[in-house]
């Protein structure tokens, strides 16, 4: 019998003892927002209320909630092998996991190095960019590029590449040195109610080229962008920039980094944005969307290239880096079953074929007047609000709240209202998904 008491059951001083992340506790905690179960495209609160995910948990849940194919695995994996070390010892699920990954990934990406979150993938691509380098005999290739308004998880690498300032803020004194940032591609004079990828902006990624003339390409690692950044409102790649980063990073040998955090396994209407885009980055970094949000996991996909490098010193250690539960054996069946899911039913192009839809049916509410502006692009969006005088982020989360109070989880990210389904979702689904936002918008 469960020890988990139910979540009605919970009175104020039960919910003290959790420091909630990205949370304003006393806020939440004055007014809890508890799910207590989940199935398909559904959560329920405590008091039996249904609520339609509209974000996959967060931007992980692509398959649907409590899929019975991945719980299953998982618990069959944990009756036989609950754990194994990953140091100098091995299961074969990962090697299985790891061989599935590489066919679904873009050509040239075929090694994978195991994470436990999107967080420690990125640290990791950043170290194996270092390290890369100096194996090669490049070793003053130390800098690193991130750019403005990036969010590359919560490791000091991750911080350091990124861009939100309040993470910066805060840290300042302990991120890593020798980081530069381009500028982010958000122009919203240009480009409000783009209809998929905008179309000025290309020319951004020439920034490159005078960071380049700044440090010189002999003393610069890797640059590292997410396809399309989720967590600072959801920004899209103008058309040409992810491309011109390619040719910059080859013309002077700086690795790519995409962070695929979030737009991995789908989301695009591809199973990776590098192959919706038609770029291939040098690594990848993965999470969410390869456990369904099941078990914590995430990873680097590597090129071939990267990875010889590497085996080409006396034997031994190749890297000094891992985790005690990288590749862990409950995380890896999830994995496998998460993929044979998504091939099975089609998921991993299923954006492709619902996105016009949901482009339509988001692009009808920029006649409102809060919204500034709508952007989509495959299951994606990011409603841009007009902001309340003298309080910034108060209309996004009372949008957020507001929903939530009609049966419809959405994200707010200071005043943009993120949206990201299960992969799963239904037409008469995303028809309740707007109309709620509509109503929601028109009583503010």
């Amino acid at each position: 019998m469960s020890n988990v008491r139910s979540s009605a059951a919970l009175s104020r001083s039960d919910l003290e003892a959790l420091w909630l992340p990205f949370t304003a506790n006393r806020q939440f905690k004055a007014n809890p927002r508890l799910l207590a179960r989940a199935s398909g495209m559904h959560y329920w609160t405590a008091d039996g209320r249904q609520i339609l995910d509209a974000v996959a948990g967060l931007w992980c849940v692509n398959a649907g909630h409590a899929r019975h194919e991945i719980t299953q695995a998982v618990a069959g994996q944990l009756e036989t092998l609950d754990y194994g070390p990953s140091f100098q010892m091995a299961h074969p699920a990962a090697f299985q996991l790891a061989n599935e990954l590489v066919k679904i990934a873009p050509e040239g990406l075929d090694h994978v190095f195991f994470t436990n979150s999107g967080s420690e993938a990125v640290d990791t691509a950043l170290k194996i960019a270092l390290a890369f380098h100096r194996v090669r005999g490049a070793g003053t290739r130390t800098r690193l590029i991130g750019r403005e308004r990036a969010y590359h998880g919560v490791g000091f690498g991750g911080i350091s590449v990124g861009g939100i300032v309040s993470n910066r803020r805060t840290w300042s004194a302990a991120l890593i040195a020798g980081v530069d940032h381009l500028p982010h591609t958000h122009d919203l004079a240009r480009n409000a109610f783009s209809r998929g990828l905008p179309q000025h902006g290309a020319q951004l990624a020439e920034e490159l080229e005078r960071l380049v003339a700044l440090h010189d390409a002999s003393n610069i690692a890797a640059v590292i962008v997410e396809p399309v950044a989720g967590s600072t409102g959801v920004l899209l790649p103008p058309r040409g920039y992810l491309q011109k980063l390619r040719e910059i990073c080859d013309r002077h040998g700086i690795l790519l980094i995409f962070d695929e955090v979030i737009t991995g396994f789908g989301r695009t209407g591809s199973a990776f944005a590098a192959e919706e885009f038609g770029v291939r980055p040098d690594m990848m970094t993965l999470a969410k969307g390869l456990t369904n949000g099941c078990i914590p996991m995430g990873g680097v996909l590597v090129s071939k290239a990267i990875y010889e490098q590497f085996m080409q010193g006396p034997e031994g250690i190749e890297l000094f880096h891992g985790y005690t539960y990288s590749g862990h054996p409950a995380a890896c069946a999830a994995g496998l079953a998460t993929l044979a899911l998504y091939e099975r039913e089609g998921l991993l192009t299923r954006a492709a074929s619902l996105a016009k839809y949901w482009e339509d049916a988001a692009h009808a509410l920029r006649d409102l007047p809060q919204v500034v502006d709508v952007r989509n692009y495959g299951l994606i969006l990011g409603l841009e609000l007009e902001p309340i005088a003298g309080r910034p982020g108060a209309r996004g989360f009372e949008v957020f709240a507001r929903c939530f109070e009609r049966g419809v989880l959405v994200r707010q990210t200071g005043e943009v209202i993120a949206l990201s389904p299960p992969l799963i979702i239904e037409k008469p689904q995303i028809d309740q998904i707007f109309d709620t936002l509509r109503e929601v918008l028109r009583a503010q």
